[in-house]
């Protein structure tokens, strides 16, 4: 049940997030490693990452990883995403996760993207017709996640990012920190912070910052190799809630005559109500509020809308998104015994360009039983 002390961090939440809520305007568009900020799941995609609170397993190394402290067994999953349907970008991601003794859990995860032939174009060739070339974007992350009591776990998470053409680079290193609580009779209320993208400045470097030109002093033809200036990861606070409702909790177990056992009546219908806020160093701030409708948890519906200021007029707006998203999740061939099951997940984000965000998601697991409890 929801207690007086859930509805004080509730109010809480909402009173640091309404006083802050502004973003900074001034540096949109200025920070490198954007793709960071992509979560390539189906499930927590579907939610616009706001599950930040109650996000657990893989898919926590993209959203806040102290949920990959409730990993119960192996989970390996690949993910596809095609943004801007039509445009020939899209983004290819596969993780490992692992349990590490009673308490901890390692997972590693590798994101890559595509964006097709780009034409190239010079100062002398503005209309391009001389080839194409292929960026190269690539991101290695390692997180570590410790249950430190039954109630809490904490994480951390390293992102090493890379971004090529043929004759210039960048890299960066990326650091993440995570802290889940949940308390009540079926740990119905969550609650979680996540820091992310703090780490060093990305600056690139090439040959493509090199040309030839005439030496003052001697007269002669040089090479001449500029420097490009740095720029700083697009770091976020988030802080996020969820609560889980447990539709048919009161429902009894019935004998063959209809009458009442004694066998306690698990639950088959939840419905988790999420809500966070999103602080961005080069962006503007988020809002978002998502809902996951889980049946026997092998079947799930999730909707979210993530809300931005001038998110509703496009002449103000930062982002192609409209804010709206959703998606399906099933899990098949679960074994209890084993604790195998292979989920599916699909997401749509709607955009107001293109035909939205389209991602496809396949997790197995293995060895999920019972979840352990950790002494306090």
């Amino acid at each position: 049940m929801i207690t007086k002390k859930h509805i004080l961090v509730l109010i809480c939440c909402l009173a640091v997030s309404g006083s802050i809520f502004a973003g900074n305007k001034d540096r949109v568009g200025q920070a490198a490693a954007t793709e960071l900020l992509i979560n390539p799941w189906g499930a927590s995609g579907s939610l616009f990452a706001l599950n930040v609170a109650n996000v657990r397993g893989l898919e926590a190394l993209k959203c806040n990883i102290a949920g990959l402290a409730n990993l119960k067994g192996t989970e390996i999953g690949i993910a596809h995403s095609r943004y801007l349907a039509g445009a020939g970008i899209s983004n290819s991601n596969v993780g490992f996760a692992q349990k590490m003794g009673e308490s901890g859990a390692l997972a590693v995860n590798l994101m890559t993207f595509s964006f097709g032939d780009i034409p190239i174009t010079t100062s002398n060739s503005p209309e391009g017709n001389i080839g194409t070339f292929r960026p190269q974007f690539f991101n290695a992350s390692v997180g570590y996640a410790y249950k430190l009591s039954n109630s809490t776990s904490a994480g951390i998470n390293v992102t090493f990012v890379n971004e090529a053409i043929s004759n210039i680079r960048a890299s960066a290193i990326g650091l993440d920190a995570g802290i889940q609580y949940k308390s009540g009779e079926r740990d119905n209320f969550k609650l979680g912070i996540a820091l992310k993208n703090v780490g060093t400045n990305l600056r690139f470097v090439g040959d493509g910052f090199s040309f030839n030109g005439i030496s003052p002093e001697f007269g002669k033809e040089i090479t001449v190799q500029s420097r490009s200036d740095k720029f700083n990861l697009p770091s976020q606070l988030q802080l996020g809630v969820s609560y889980d409702f447990y539709l048919d909790q009161n429902k009894k177990n019935l004998d063959e005559n209809g009458d009442p056992t004694d066998v306690a009546y698990e639950p088959i219908h939840r419905l988790t109500a999420m809500y966070s806020f999103v602080s961005n160093s080069f962006n503007k701030d988020w809002n978002g509020i998502g809902f996951e409708y889980a049946y026997d948890e092998k079947f799930f519906l999730r909707t979210s809308y993530r809300y931005e200021s001038g998110i509703l007029d496009p002449a103000e707006s930062t982002t192609f998104y409209s804010g709206l998203a959703a998606g399906i999740g099933v899990v098949a061939g679960y074994n209890e015994d084993t604790g195998t099951a292979l989920a599916i997940d699909y997401a749509y984000k709607h955009t107001r360009i293109e035909a939205g965000v389209h991602t496809v998601g396949l997790r197995i697991r293995f060895g999920g039983g019972q979840e352990e409890e950790v002494p306090e």
